[in-house]
């Protein structure tokens, strides 16, 4: 607890120790033997005025500077009025007194504002804790010594140091050294990442076992801790239409309830319908009840906890907004590569025309494909055994979608689906093996196809299962892969619908297609890698990045980022987001309903002041320990 909380708290033990000793002192009858009657009545005035404004100074405060600035209509302003007009409640002194009720009015409100504070900062906290990711030093060697330094200071290319139990501060290489990492922060993952020279290691993960020399890529502005902490700092900024909606009833209702309360108090004595003293501790008893702090608080800390309790969990959502529209998906649209499967793709099989040779098939395909980054293009170099001379080749032209075109040795080769063949008019057969399947062709002429196989990751099954599970209506996929290929893998994962040999461009307008499909209220997601599929994770209801640690279009296209590679995450994020808008709702009926029954019962009478109390904090309390459910997360 800091030092402002804690004074805080010592303020208002103080004041509810007075006012329980003000009580004693009057249920004993001490008052009125001292100062008889009416004289016992003013006594208890200033008896209780002492805890009173022990307590709610600041409120006082904050209500008359809301007023200078012609905008009163706020918490403050209702308990300000509202207890000040039970305190009023002495200029009629035949009237039971009330300035008991004033001081609880502003002693419990002001426990209720404690125990927000708390609520929100364990929310904070919790948030700090599970993104606990931000370096404090980077260790650069100068003259033969290490010396720490701020990580915003160190520029691209420096070389620094990170010893066991310290977190990577800025993203680079591995230069020299090998360990294991700790990710959970980032990925909510518990199993250790083994690193070793040559590996790309991202900031904000934990060393464990060695010492690491790393090669920094980036400045610490641009780096993953970086980007990752400032989306959570700015989750806050995009609310939910819930929320909104909230704060946009608050703005009305406060005002209204306070010329109701107004004219509760005024109109009927006036009217002649009973005493002055009756009507105005009605239309006071109106006031307090009226108080929307439950709704105020709770639907944004449900929100809050919710992005909390999902970021432990290696689940970024970008704002409230985004976890209510995945409370709503109803369709789910995979891009296959990467995202169901692992991406790391084998080749199976070589399979030569009659008379030549196999290795020369893989090596003219790895020769074109050697200045392409491409997890195919990748598989192809890897298998084939010899050396790429990249001075013998020149005019490479990657197709998208596609394949690549080259001239090594000064032949043109293609190499690619069957589309590139059919359009370079270039001949081809097709092959029996499941699989993507490579065509080569030199000078025009077929010299044979490479089957290459993606593996489908070990969660993918669960993922979809899970998704229906949760009441999702269709898992879609799509690919720029063959037909056949996609078909045996949407089999396998039980996807609803499957469609195949898609570009870029395709990909986007089967979104488009499928978002004119939804029905009202229903929302789509599309899930990507976050590299290639920026498009439509951008035109989706919600685009959701996966494995996107160290990705920095993943971060910056989609709404909700997985931070590591398990689909089954999706479904977790999904059931985490519907949770929490069952907490929310639950929240805006609880509170509606009790305060229109208080309500109703205050404007005929029978609601004293003491309801009217737990009808305002005791109801933001039950809310609010109701809002922080949406923190608790239990790891799959």
């Amino acid at each position: 607890m800091n030092g402002k909380r804690r004074r805080w708290r010592n303020r208002i033990i103080l004041a509810i120790v007075l006012f329980a000793a003000a009580l004693a002192v009057e249920g004993a009858g001490l008052l009125t033997r001292a100062f008889g009657s009416p004289g016992d009545v003013y006594a208890s005035f200033a008896l209780f005025l002492v805890p009173y404004l022990i307590a709610g100074y600041k409120t006082l405060l904050e209500a008359a500077r809301n007023i200078r600035r012609g905008d009163p209509f706020d918490e403050a302003f209702l308990m300000s009025v509202a207890s000040l007009g039970a305190f009023a409640m002495v200029a009629f002194p035949e009237a039971d007194p009330h300035m008991a009720e004033g001081a609880a009015v502003m002693l419990f409100y002001q426990v209720g504002e404690l125990f927000q504070s708390y609520a929100v900062g364990q929310s904070r906290k919790s948030i700090a804790t599970m993104m606990d990711i931000a370096p404090e030093y980077a260790n650069v060697e100068r003259d033969g010594a290490l010396v720490q330094v701020d990580p915003a200071e160190v520029a691209p290319g420096t070389q620094i140091v990170v010893k066991p139990g310290e977190r990577v501060p800025i993203d680079g290489v591995v230069t020299e050294g090998a360990s294991q990492l700790d990710t959970a922060a980032l990925t909510g993952e518990s199993v250790p990442r083994h690193v070793e020279e040559g590996a790309e290691v991202v900031s904000g993960c934990v060393n464990m076992t060695g010492v690491l020399h790393i090669r920094t890529t980036r400045p610490y502005g641009e780096s993953t801790v970086a980007r990752i902490l400032e989306l959570v700092e700015n989750a806050s900024e995009k609310k939910a239409r819930t929320e909104n909606f909230i704060t946009r009833f608050a703005r009305v209702y406060t005002p209204a309830v306070t010329l109701s309360a107004l004219a509760l108090a005024v109109i009927p004595p006036l009217a002649g319908l009973g005493v002055w003293s009756d009507w105005i501790l009605r239309g006071l008893t109106f006031l307090v009840v009226s108080c929307p702090c439950a709704l105020v608080i709770s639907v944004p800390l449900s929100f809050f906890g919710g992005i909390g309790g999902a970021s432990r969990l290696g689940i970024l959502v970008k704002g409230s907004n985004y976890l209510e529209l995945l409370a709503h998906v109803d369709t789910v649209v995979f891009d296959k590569t990467g995202t169901l499967t692992s991406g790391t793709f084998n080749v199976v099989a070589v399979h030569p025309e009659a008379g030549v040779d196999p290795d020369y098939v893989l090596s003219m395909a790895a020769h074109a494909e050697s200045f392409s980054d491409h997890p195919i293009a990748v598989s192809v170099r890897a298998t084939y055994s010899g050396e790429i001379d990249r001075e013998k080749i020149d005019e490479v032209r990657e197709e998208s979608g596609h394949g690549v075109s080259a001239r090594v040795n000064e032949r043109l080769v293609l190499v690619g689906n069957d589309k590139l063949m059919a359009a370079h008019g270039a001949p081809w057969h097709d092959c029996d093996l499941t699989g993507t399947i490579l065509h080569v062709t030199v000078d025009g002429a077929y010299v044979g196809h490479i089957v290459i196989a993606d593996v489908v990751k070990d969660d993918a099954k669960d993922a979809v299962d899970g998704l229906h599970t949760a009441g999702v209506r269709r898992c879609v996929m799509l690919t720029g892969d063959r037909a056949d290929v996609a078909q045996a893998v949407g089999t396998r994962l039980g996807i609803d619908e499957v469609h195949a040999q898609l570009l870029p461009e395709d990909k986007v307008a089967e979104v488009e297609r499928l978002l004119a499909a939804e029905g009202d209220g229903a929302r789509l997601a599309f899930v990507g890698d976050g590299i290639n599929d920026a498009p439509v994770l951008t035109r989706a209801d919600v685009g959701i990045a996966m494995g996107a640690m160290g990705s920095d279009a993943a971060i910056e296209a989609a709404d909700v980022v997985l931070m590591d590679d398990k689909p089954s995450k999706i479904a977790q994020a999904m059931r985490l987001a519907r949770r929490t808008m069952r907490i929310v709702w639950q929240n805006i009926v609880f509170a509606l309903g009790v305060k229109v029954l208080i309500l109703v019962l205050a404007a005929v009478g029978v609601a004293n002041m003491w309801l009217a109390v737990f009808g305002d904090v005791g109801v933001a309390m039950i809310a609010i320990l109701n809002a922080m459910r949406a923190m608790r997360v239990e790891r799959d």
